[in-house]
């Protein structure tokens, strides 16, 4: 008998901290967390500094496939969803 694994959060919504992640793989990392999402499943995205170089990348790459929404951005970091349409 095959045991299926199926890793999904009822919530739809997945943490990510990009402070814990080496620089050099932080944009792959990410792009690899963000092309596992399905439709409507949300990305939680925790870094310490706004990452609008990041932003305008996954714009380019995803298009309207990703909203984004800031859920916190401040002196301490940003929070940002990043959900898959």
């Amino acid at each position: 008998m095959t045991t299926i694994h199926i890793h999904t959060n009822p919530e739809a919504i997945y943490p990510f901290d990009a402070r814990g992640v080496a620089k050099r793989f932080r944009h792959a990392a990410i792009f690899g967390a963000l092309d596992a999402l399905k439709a409507g499943e949300t990305m939680r995205f925790v870094n310490d500094h706004d990452p609008l170089p990041l932003l305008e990348q996954l714009r380019a790459r995803y298009g309207e496939g990703v909203s984004v929404a800031y859920r916190q951005r401040d002196g301490e970091g940003v929070v940002i969803d990043f959900v898959k349409q």
